[in-house]
């Protein structure tokens, strides 16, 4: 993916399916179900410990660890979409793309924050805009200004519907929360392995409609 294949999907019309996402976001999670649980219970267990153990020092997993290690659930989704083999250390190659990562993840969060606290729409739409930040950030190569940027204009374009999707997956956590926190073990990989498929989605759609085109100019 490059800087010219984003630029179509932002200037050609996209389509995708709430219900498709979870669905294969649960195809997926079932595929590597049992890294996946230990995967999100370590994240949890990390911060579990900085906010009772550390309280002081959350900002560190929130600001510094948070964002390489859920890219990890992306870079599954997309071995799992290839049909390649997953193993448990496959969930910290987030760590890989760590300076890119956190720099999307902070600046994002920053300006989300920057966003609510001045007139709490702009938040609000920033929170929903940036969804494909470190996706873009993984596996479109780009500096963190740009992934959010792109993020920003392909998500503009459809706004309210991944307001409607990001909403569906805050109220799964939630639920998940309340059974004793148990429940987040599930709807937490579920939530980025829909978040991974809609992308993929969008972006395969760009680049079936560039090989249409290239077949109808072809003599």
């Amino acid at each position: 993916m490059d800087k010219n294949h984003l630029e179509s999907i932002i200037a050609k019309p996209y389509e995708f399916d709430i219900k498709e996402a979870f669905i294969q976001g649960w195809e997926t999670f079932k595929k590597v179900k049992v890294y996946s649980i230990l995967f999100t219970l370590l994240i949890l267990s990390l911060q579990f410990f900085f906010m009772v153990y550390a309280s002081d020092f959350l900002f560190v997993f929130s600001l510094f660890l948070a964002g390489p290690l859920f890219a990890g659930f992306y870079l599954v989704a997309n071995k799992v979409s290839l049909n390649e083999p997953v193993l448990y250390p496959d969930f910290f190659k987030g760590f890989g793309y760590y300076i890119p990562v956190i720099l999307v993840w902070i600046v994002g969060q920053f300006l989300t924050v920057l966003g609510i606290f001045a007139l709490l729409v702009p938040g609000v739409y920033l929170m929903v805009a940036y969804m494909f930040g470190v996706l873009i950030s993984i596996f479109a190569g780009m500096d963190f200004w740009n992934s959010l940027e792109y993020s920003r204009k392909i998500i503009h374009k459809q706004w309210t519907k991944f307001f409607v999707f990001g909403l569906i997956l805050a109220i799964g956590n939630i639920a998940g929360a309340f059974l004793f926190g148990i429940g987040l073990v599930v709807t937490v990989p579920v939530t980025y392995y829909a978040i991974y498929h809609v992308f993929e989605s969008i972006t395969q759609q760009s680049v079936s409609e560039e090989v249409t085109e290239e077949n109808l100019i072809s003599p």
